[in-house]
């Protein structure tokens, strides 16, 4: 299936130095959550294989039933700084594509099934 968008610039580029700070590893979503009072954000339970961690996500408009992404695997950075939003924690972030270019995201997920807390990279 062929799209037709205009591709964004590349980013700038930055060492390798750098893309090994960043931890993305492979989580199972176990259970997604509304938030209460918010208009775009529900939470993800996930399954990192040693723990278990949330991600609020802003997907509710993008999705009709947000709740058809439980039970898949997909990609998560689990190394960034805790965020507080709507009163609730997020400790890791959703690698989805599309969004930032106006797409309709989709989960950027492994090709099979591997071990959770798998890295990526």
């Amino acid at each position: 299936m062929t799209m037709t968008f205009e591709v964004a610039a590349t980013k700038p580029t930055v060492s390798f130095h750098v893309f090994e700070k960043i931890d993305i590893r492979v989580g199972t979503i176990e259970l997604v959550e509304d938030v209460k009072g918010s208009d775009k954000l529900v939470k993800l339970t996930v399954d990192f294989g040693d723990r278990k961690g949330t991600a609020l996500v802003g997907m509710k408009k993008e999705r009709s039933n947000p709740k058809e992404i439980e039970g898949k695997q997909t990609l998560f950075i689990v190394n960034f700084e805790p965020r507080r939003m709507m009163g609730q924690v997020s400790e890791a972030m959703l690698l989805d594509i599309g969004y930032p270019d106006g797409i309709t995201p989709v989960l950027a997920i492994p090709e099979k099934p591997v071990p959770n807390g798998a890295r990526a990279g």
